[in-house]
């Protein structure tokens, strides 16, 4: 198994996970005062829509009052239970954003061989694999983002032609900083410092991550920005 740190924000209940399209739904239907409209403005089935209300409400308690007929035509707004979850799924996106936009790692190496602007860099870690400037040479700093890691159970790791993730490395949790839904982990591969990762709770219970879990780690050469020293 394999848990990428690139993910979207959701919030679960009872199997059911309300994502960003769903959202979209409850905030067009607010602002269009119906189902109907809320669908045909995001150019989706009404049916499905609907459907997808009930699943939601199932999950989660009631999302939107329906008013039929009548002098005003009837509509539908949304219930205190509906505005108290946006907010809530506001608050997991605008976390997530903030933890994963100041959450980027620093390595330092030396280039050893290029094929344009593709370079092997020789790090305290081992080799790795980065996209850095064909005019950089000899000493580099490799900037990568927590959010652009995957971490894997060793045992279950993909083989290299299975992957476009070229760097890879065993490495040792020796920190978790636990978040609400989001958690910052620290892998020790043997680089100056340790990785940072960012993981969902979801991630970390599938892995059963724990300080002293051993993990495999990896990215993309293309994740990875280089300057010189």
């Amino acid at each position: 198994m394999d848990v990428q740190t690139k993910f979207d924000t959701y919030i679960g209940s009872d199997g059911v996970a309300l994502d960003a399209r769903d959202v979209a739904l409850l905030q067009a239907i607010d602002s269009n005062g119906s189902l109907n409209a809320a669908a045909d403005d995001l150019g989706r089935s009404y049916g499905h829509s609907q459907r997808r209300i009930v699943e939601l409400e199932e999950a989660f308690g009631s999302l939107v009052e329906r008013q039929r007929g009548g002098t005003n035509g009837g509509g539908s707004t949304l219930t205190e239970t509906a505005e108290k979850l946006l907010a809530q799924f506001e608050r997991a996106q605008t976390g997530f954003k903030g933890v994963a936009e100041i959450t980027e790692n620093v390595l330092t190496g030396t280039i050893t061989e290029r094929d344009g602007e593709l370079a092997t860099v020789e790090t305290t870690a081992g080799l790795l694999r980065a996209l850095i400037p064909q005019d950089s040479d000899g000493e580099v700093e490799l900037m990568l983002r927590a959010d652009a890691v995957t971490v894997n159970d060793p045992a279950d790791v993909p083989l290299p032609e299975n992957t476009s993730a070229r760097n890879r490395f065993n490495g040792t949790i020796v920190d978790i900083e636990d978040g609400e839904r989001i958690h910052r982990i620290a892998v020790d591969i043997n680089a100056d410092d340790p990785l940072a990762v960012i993981i969902t709770e979801d991630s970390r219970e599938k892995l059963g991550l724990a300080e002293g879990s051993e993990v495999v780690v990896s990215f993309k050469a293309t994740a990875i920005r280089g300057i010189p020293v």
